[in-house]
């Protein structure tokens, strides 16, 4: 029996003089019978052993095995275990030392750590002549003839040998995949998936797009082949790739085979395909792919979900990024504060979503909220935009009271918006509001007011607001002079506007073109007053400003009817 084991194992030749030493330790049990060192089979009447009791040489022609089992065992004394026997293999031609491979059981047996212990078999050797052969070949630029090339080598392959080739750095994609395609056509050689995650992890190192489609026509092959031999490590990485390259349709491609492997996507499946179509722009699938994880509930980590609301909010999908948060939200995976900022801000941008983005300022706390004054003034300017005045106040004062604390801006659109409402009188509690929290009002303040007392004729108020600006600031805007000359115009106090046009020059603020043409169309439209528009033309030549042909013609025309009129008349009283 022990002929045939060592006959069968690749590491324990069966010519016993190759070993130089058997290191080994022998156990005697607590019994009468002799001790498991004289049960010892024949298959090692080759080796030399020496006693340490005496120097009887086991090797020698005349030691015979009745003389061997006769022989007196070792001295127990004082104890039932001998330690450390010397036990040794002589060979004159080979000094390789077999250390901790043999070992004496119980019972007198031998086992080899080198067997399977069901099979008595070792794992199969790779024949690093062939191994290197191939590699030479791979390594190479290969033809159409490597299939027969590798025929001729008659390699004896297993998985061992195969992923040695797999895994060896410096061969091109194309070629791997080459020599696998070649070993599928093998009878003996069975694909199994740590093999094709091999394959899949060496190609995907190359980033090259011709490898990558035919790497995905090789693992569809497979897979089409075989159902359950793929996972979804390697389809994942497969994505990434694809992901990579830019492959965006060849990625989606991949993840709407996932049922007909066998597999099921994880949160990583759904964030590399949802990257790919979004870095192609192709959204609506990109959505389609999002549908699928939120109904799962698979979302990759934070940052990932960061990255994909951010996405979503580039196509003008932001409706369908709330709902990414708010899955988020559920499972505890808060976004990072810049994709929950960007969110809102674009959530902001439609009227319909306006109130999602309001809803979200509540998961704000602590510093976060301390430092959201961003988010806050964009739902506050968009309520504004709404009309709804009223829900931006009491956004503000929830501000005030909780955080984060009102700038300029939040004060202005709120002040703006009862402005254009014509609400003057929430107008100017609001600025009183504004600085009694510390701030004062700039130019665009005083300017909203104005042009809300203007729209509503009240010139004599707008004017007391202008007064109360000049005390403020030293320089204000043309727009704010532009908002009291329009007012006048309407009310057709054109010399109370010429006056506003000087008094605009004499405070070092000049007029520009919109000044000129309101107040000259005024003139020829309302007042037929043509010469004070011609003078105000040769005004606009000398600062260089250049007034609109339409209008030009209109003081043409005026003067040319006012000069027809005083012509027929003068006619008439000749």
């Amino acid at each position: 029996m022990w002929r045939s084991i060592a006959a069968r194992s690749t590491q324990v030749p069966r010519n016993f003089h190759a070993a130089k030493k058997v290191q080994s330790t022998l156990i005697f049990p607590h019994s009468s019978s002799k001790p498991s060192l004289y049960q010892i089979p024949r298959a090692f009447s080759h080796l030399s052993a020496t006693d340490p009791g005496n120097e009887t040489d086991l090797s020698s022609p005349s030691f015979s095995q009745n003389e061997y089992t006769q022989m007196d065992p070792p001295s127990t004394e004082n104890s039932d275990i001998v330690e450390n026997d010397d036990t040794q293999i002589d060979n004159e031609n080979d000094d390789t030392q077999i250390d901790n491979s043999m070992l004496f059981s119980e019972n007198g047996g031998i086992q080899l750590d080198n067997l399977s212990a069901e099979e008595g078999e070792a794992e199969p050797e790779i024949d690093m002549e062939k191994l290197e052969n191939v590699l030479s070949l791979l390594q190479s630029s290969v033809d159409d003839s490597v299939e027969s090339t590798l025929e001729s080598f008659d390699l004896d392959l297993h998985e061992e040998f195969v992923v040695k080739v797999l895994e060896t750095p410096q061969v091109l994609g194309e070629n791997l995949i080459g020599f696998f395609k070649w070993v599928m056509k093998q009878p003996d050689f069975k694909v199994t998936t740590s093999v094709v995650d091999v394959l899949v992890r060496a190609v995907c190192g190359s980033m090259r797009k011709k490898d990558a489609y035919a790497l995905w026509d090789l693992v569809k092959e497979i897979g089409e082949k075989e159902n359950g031999l793929l996972n979804v490590e390697s389809l994942n990485e497969l994505i990434a790739l694809l992901s990579k390259l830019g492959k965006g349709k060849a990625a989606f491609e991949v993840f709407n085979k996932f049922g007909d492997f066998g597999c099921d996507a994880n949160e990583e499946t759904y964030y590399f395909t949802i990257e790919a179509l979004c870095r192609r722009s192709i959204f609506d699938w990109a959505w389609s792919v999002c549908e699928k994880m939120i109904d799962t509930g698979s979302l990759p980590d934070t940052e990932k979900v960061g990255k994909i609301i951010s996405w979503l909010c580039k196509g003008s999908k932001a409706k369908e990024a709330h709902l990414v948060y708010m899955l988020a939200k559920e499972k505890n995976k808060y976004p990072p504060q810049s994709s929950v900022n960007f969110l809102i801000s674009s959530l902001c941008q439609k009227d319909g979503t306006v109130n999602l983005a309001l809803g979200m300022l509540d998961d704000f706390s602590g510093e976060a909220r301390k430092y959201a004054i961003k988010p806050f003034s964009s739902v506050i300017h968009s309520l504004c935009r709404m009309k709804n005045v009223d829900g931006a106040k009491a956004l503000l004062s929830k501000m005030i009271s909780e955080g984060p604390a009102p700038g300029n801006a939040v004060f202005n659109s709120i002040i703006n918006g009862y402005s254009k409402a014509g609400d003057m009188q929430q107008a100017m509690e609001m600025m009183s509001l504004m600085e009694s929290r510390g701030l004062r009002p700039d130019v665009y303040s005083y300017t909203v007011i104005m042009s809300g007392y203007a729209n509503g004729g009240q010139m004599k108020e707008a004017c007391e607001i202008l007064s109360e600006a000049k005390k403020k600031h030293s320089r204000l805007s043309p727009v704010t002079y532009h908002t009291l000359i329009r007012g006048y115009c309407k009310l057709e106090e054109f010399d109370n506007a010429l006056t506003l046009l000087n008094e605009m020059k004499d405070a070092g603020v000049q007029p520009n073109v919109d000044e000129y043409n309101k107040l000259i169309q005024s003139l020829c439209l309302k007042a037929v007053d043509w010469k004070t528009a011609e003078k105000l033309l040769e005004e606009m030549k000398e600062k260089g400003l250049h007034l609109n042909g339409i209008t030009q013609a209109l003081i043409r025309a005026v003067k040319e009817l006012e000069e027809g009129v005083d012509d027929g008349v003068a006619s008439i009283e000749a």
